[in-house]
């Protein structure tokens, strides 16, 4: 086990790169399924999930070579069955996207139980809804076993809600099923497009990407295809919030300004400013945080939803920013339960939150944070116990760090680069 010692009080300054868009790479690994010609995936992020789930398409019997530092080449040619490994899979909520990707393709696909954060339930009767309308029979509730012995067909899907990885699912399956299939109420998030861009590269044609209303028109066979993972937006924003709540000056290069629209707008209710030149975004420094009241003085509030609404994995980052911030708003989280259960640890640090129920919490300050340790329950709470420890007085230790290695790529190394005092050291080193 490794643990992160940071000192805090450091202004971040520098240009940083960002990584692929992990929610992207997931599906996108899982889609070489599709075919048995080789697929190449380039920017790539070399984290613990995407690792796990190579390791996934690895015990199915899929051929996987990185070719260069983020740059991978799989082919899927010698897959032979559609049994997903269980405890592999119990590391990772992605291995369920394997689900369609197999059924497509081998008509059977048989699905342990996922694992990923715990942040709250996450349905899988989107997903099995989805199947069920393109023809597969679902059996078991734990363990699922997916069947279409006379094949899928193309039909018209209503997802009960707009579920990413249902959604994918959904669009994976549709892909390599012949005919038109049209998926209503779909998730439009950038991953859900960037898959949905590789699809067509494959064959598939995909019309209404970036809506919620997608039509695939199937093959019965798909190709191979070279793909860049399109870049994190999440990641953008994470660091744009690190610099902003250490006051330092940072320049993110190669973004795609077109998915940062919802997050500068709520980031600004903050008092984070930012700037869009060319493909970077600019977070000018020493930026005196202050929160924009609502009309009537009324207590402002950053709340998630589908897109193109504010990220649901940005909900965390957001709140720790907050604390850094003059006057007070409501978070609200309305997608996850579990999602704002690690306040306590920020409190611990001198944070003024209070947590009104499972979905809200309000935020009031700035609060002059102080070193503490801490343990990271999940990815983006790590991220946000992150922000705060850079903006703190004194040395911190966040443990568990293997949470935030699942979705940053080298994130002590990269703050390091941007003069962040942080060191990754075995937990068992004495403070």
């Amino acid at each position: 086990m490794e643990k992160f010692v940071i000192q805090g009080g450091a202004p971040l300054a520098g240009e940083v790169s960002v990584a692929g868009n992990k929610n992207a790479a997931l599906p996108i690994l899982a889609a070489c399924l599709l075919t048995e010609e080789e697929v190449i995936l380039d920017r790539v992020p070399r984290i613990r999930d995407t690792e796990a789930q190579i390791a996934l398409l690895e015990r199915l019997g899929v051929e996987a070579e990185w070719i260069a530092e983020n740059s991978i080449r799989l082919c899927a040619a010698n897959v032979a069955e559609a049994v997903v490994d269980e405890e592999l899979s119990g590391q990772i909520r992605a291995s369920f996207l394997l689900a369609g990707p197999l059924l497509a393709r081998f008509g059977e696909a048989r699905m342990p139980p996922p694992g990923g954060d715990f942040i709250g339930r996450r349905r899988l009767d989107a997903h099995l809804d989805a199947f069920k309308d393109l023809g597969a029979r679902v059996d078991g509730a734990r363990s699922i076993e997916l069947t279409a012995p006379g094949g899928l067909r193309a039909c018209e899907i209503f997802m009960d809600e707009p579920s990413v990885m249902g959604t994918e699912n959904a669009l994976m399956a549709a892909a390599l099923t012949p005919g038109p299939t049209t998926i209503s109420n779909a998730a439009s998030e950038p991953h859900v497009q960037d898959l949905a861009r590789l699809l067509t590269k494959m064959g598939a044609r995909v019309d209404g990407i970036g809506s919620n209303v997608m039509t695939i028109n199937g093959r019965d066979r798909l190709g191979g295809a070279r793909h860049p993972i399109s870049c994190d937006h999440i990641e953008v924003g994470s660091f744009m919030a690190l610099a902003a709540a250490t006051g330092g000056e940072v320049r993110i290069l190669d973004v795609e300004p077109a998915d940062l629209r919802m997050v500068r707008r709520q980031f600004h209710r903050l008092g984070l400013s930012s700037r869009i030149e060319g493909t970077d975004v600019v977070v000018p420094p020493e930026q005196q945080l202050r929160i924009e009241a609502d009309v009537g003085d009324a207590i402002p509030k950053i709340e998630d939803g589908p897109w193109p609404a504010f990220p649901a994995d940005l909900t965390s980052i957001a709140l720790a920013l907050a604390t850094q911030a003059e006057g007070e708003i409501l978070i609200f989280e309305k997608m996850f339960e579990n999602r704002l259960f690690f306040v306590d640890k920020l409190v611990a640090m001198g944070a003024r939150i209070t947590l009104c129920d499972p979905h809200r919490a309000i935020v009031s300050g700035p609060s002059r944070l102080h070193g503490a340790r801490v343990e990271s329950p999940d990815i983006r709470a790590g991220m946000a116990m992150l922000i705060a420890a850079l903006a703190a007085d004194g040395r911190s230790e966040i443990g568990n760090v293997v949470q935030i290695d699942r979705g940053y790529e080298r994130i002590d190394e990269r703050l390091r680069a941007l003069g962040a005092q942080i060191e990754r050291v075995s937990a068992e080193v004495a403070a």
